[in-house]
């Protein structure tokens, strides 16, 4: 014997469900008090009591479901939001370059103002679509039982809704678009004002700060009030329809009362509780539309939310840096080789790098050093000349195996708002020897929590050489065959930058390979190979 099984409903889909329960307890509620008056106007008796215990009893059966409705979608929308912010700090925390979306400030927008934008078209677009698929058509079903000519009012007058809801709700869409990528470059702005606030103030460059930071924001108001203009457009021309379409039916069903209409009915006169019951849903019959209109904007600037996020997710692979996180890493490390590398106007020279090599990249400032690390982690492509590894061209088809192979040690440390262990692994565990190849293992004793110690996103708690640590385990975790390190030691002093060198010899020394861009002259002498940068132009 075959059991049919149904698959288990999620949050939002019971949500809903319940939504559309709730709404039809209503029905019942309405048939209740138009029974009351009709049996008044008739002059029957009515009792109070058993009316207004069956009216309280409907009420609270409806309160209770539409609380369950709304603590379910909450819970559901709670979940989703925090799935896309998740999504979006792990992998912005791998990420080697800015997104192409922006700066710090569009990323912060992304991820928390944004998905905000979404909440309330979780909890209210779906519960409404439900709530159009089933109420209107079963008031449709009852009005077309006592009347149709009421049917006929409200079959014309409903379609009207969705139609111009859908006309408006693509301007609004578009809208809300303009109005999203503004929030994000309002909020890049100011990251970059307040990140160089005393620079301005020191060359007198205040006033014309201010001035451009009021003119964004003007441009910010404007886009926000065109979308709030499209908004009360669209519901007033649905409150027009719905309002002539109540109207309607309220003359139709008075003048029948009165006797002065004999037709719309089913050649039987109308009672007055059949005529009240159809007033009470008529109004009913419209909102689940209304409802939706509503929802319909919500949604309008959730889709704008989505398809920059889906812009986010599209970017090319190539921005993208760690271990395991998008590819497998190659089985074994390959030998690495530069061939005319030519790049922003500057011609670099060829080197050749075995497996368990080591390279210092050594130079003045702007001579280049960091663009060659890039370019050899696969972060930017050379404007001409090839990067062979094991004699292939470092390609899109060849770099994310490729980079998840290579630790990156930057120069500038950055943390997460979370653990020191979290700042290293991403939620992936954590060799001890990792730690202690690092210099960390006597800087977690010394920590009030040791690796479970919450930093900020400055690294809290932590000097700059510690910091420089947490940033060289980052590199080690995974095992990588290849680490890169862009002035490791810059900034220290001497004794941690004696330590840092050390952990970065051993790496070589146990047969790792390594490349260093360094102004440390000690450091670049440790190095089996170095190579040295003029910023020669390219020919």
């Amino acid at each position: 014997m075959t059991i049919l099984t149904l698959p288990p409903l999620d949050r939002e889909t019971l949500g809903g469900l319940l939504s559309v329960a709730s709404s039809l307890v209503w029905l019942a509620v309405a048939a209740v008090i138009a029974g009351v008056f009709g049996r008044l106007m008739a002059a029957e008796p009515v009792s109070p009591l058993r009316t207004g215990v069956a009216i309280l009893l409907l009420w609270g059966l409806r309160a209770l479901i539409d609380m369950a409705a709304q603590a379910l979608l909450g819970l559901a929308a709670e979940a989703k939001i925090g799935a896309l912010r998740e999504e979006i700090v792990t992998a912005e925390a791998r990420a080697a370059t800015p997104s192409a979306l922006g700066g710090a400030g569009a990323l912060a927008a992304l991820t928390a103002e944004k998905p905000e934008a979404m909440r309330l078209a979780l909890l209210r677009y779906r519960p409404a679509r439900m709530r159009v698929m089933v109420l209107p058509p079963v008031i449709l079903c009852i009005a077309l039982w006592h009347s149709w000519a009421v049917a006929l009012v409200l079959l014309l007058a409903g379609p009207l809704i969705p139609l111009f809801m859908a006309l408006v709700g693509w301007a609004a869409k578009e809208a809300s678009a303009r109005q999203m990528k503004d929030v994000g470059q309002m909020n890049d702005v100011l990251v970059d004002r307040l990140a160089a606030l005393s620079d301005l103030r020191l060359i007198g460059a205040g006033p014309a700060t201010v001035e451009n930071f009021t003119r964004a924001s003007e441009d910010l108001r404007e886009r926000t009030m065109a979308v709030l203009r499209i908004a009360f457009l669209s519901s007033t021309v649905l409150e027009l329809f719905s309002a002539l379409g109540v109207a309607m039916v309220a003359i139709w069903v008075g003048f029948s009362l009165l006797g002065e209409l004999s037709w719309g009915g089913w050649g039987t006169p109308l009672t007055p509780t059949a005529g009240l019951y159809l007033l009470l849903l008529a109004p009913e019959f419209f909102q689940p539309l209304r409802d939706l209109a509503a929802a319909w904007h919500d949604r309008s600037g959730a889709d704008a939310v989505m398809d920059e996020i889906t812009t986010w997710r599209d970017e090319p692979r190539s921005q993208r840096l760690g271990h395991g996180g998008l590819a497998a890493p190659l089985a074994k490390m390959p030998w690495l080789a530069t061939c005319d590398l030519q790049h922003h106007g500057i011609a670099y020279p060829d080197f050749r790098l075995e497996p368990g090599d080591s390279l210092a990249v050594i130079g003045a400032s702007g001579a280049g050093k960091t663009t060659l690390l890039r370019l050899i982690a696969g972060l930017e492509r050379p404007d001409s000349g090839v990067i062979l590894v094991d004699g292939l061209p470092l390609s899109d088809g060849n770099a994310d195996a490729w980079r998840a192979s290579i630790g990156w040690m930057p120069q500038a440390p950055h943390f997460l708002n979370g653990s020191l262990r979290s700042n290293i692994g991403f939620g992936d565990a954590i060799s001890d020897d990792t730690l202690r190849a690092a210099g960390l293992d006597r800087v977690i004793n010394a920590l009030p929590r040791g690796d479970l110690t919450r930093l900020g996103a400055r690294g809290a708690g932590l000097s700059g050489g510690e910091g420089r640590r947490v940033t060289l385990a980052r590199a080690l975790h995974g095992g990588p065959g290849l680490v890169i390190a862009d002035e490791p030691t810059a900034d220290l002093d001497m004794e941690t930058a004696r330590l840092v060198g050390d952990s970065l010899v051993r790496f070589a020394q146990a047969g790792g390979t390594l490349l260093v861009a360094t102004h440390d002259v000690s450091l670049a002498e440790r190095m089996a190979q170095r190579l040295t940068l003029t910023g020669r132009a390219a020919p």
